[in-house]
């Protein structure tokens, strides 16, 4: 079986120098390879081509015989690494959170603790007749949340 680190070591020298980032790598039983990676801009196809021709010639297939898939993380796919998060900050996001509540916001921060999500909430003021939508800002460590992913928008 091939081992996952030696798997990791080749994609991290292939992504040396690049904006290019390992979101997922996973290696079943059978030997199949998924190798998933993400860039600020998105992921080109060429790219993907590269970096799977890279690892097979560094892989001995005489030795393992192993199925390889290099793909993107996918727009609209939940965030797996911190790098995600910091790539859209002043984005729109759709947070799930541990206890079930969905959650329709502006990515504000994110470091390696956690997020703050700014919200739409109608709040009434003391005094006034009708509520008014105004910003809330929430924190979240990435324990409190099931799922974050980039919210798509047609405008």
């Amino acid at each position: 079986m091939i081992e996952k680190k030696i798997v990791e070591e080749i994609v991290n020298e292939w992504l040396e120098g690049k904006d290019y980032f390992l979101t997922d790598l996973t290696i079943s039983t059978d030997d199949r390879i998924v190798v998933e990676i993400d860039h600020k801009e998105g992921v080109w196809i060429d790219d993907c081509v590269d970096l799977s021709k890279f690892i097979e010639a560094r892989l001995d297939s005489d030795d393992e015989n192993f199925e390889l898939e290099v793909g993107s993380a996918g727009i609209g796919q939940p965030f797996k690494v911190l790098q995600q998060y910091l790539n859209h900050v002043g984005d729109d996001v759709e947070v799930l959170t541990r206890e079930g509540q969905k959650l329709k916001g502006v990515m504000k921060t994110a470091d390696e603790n956690g997020f703050t999500l700014t919200i739409m909430k109608k709040v009434k003021p003391e005094g006034a007749k009708r509520p008014k939508m105004m910003e809330e800002d929430l924190s979240f460590g990435y324990d409190d949340v099931k799922t974050v992913k980039y919210l798509i928008t047609f405008k």
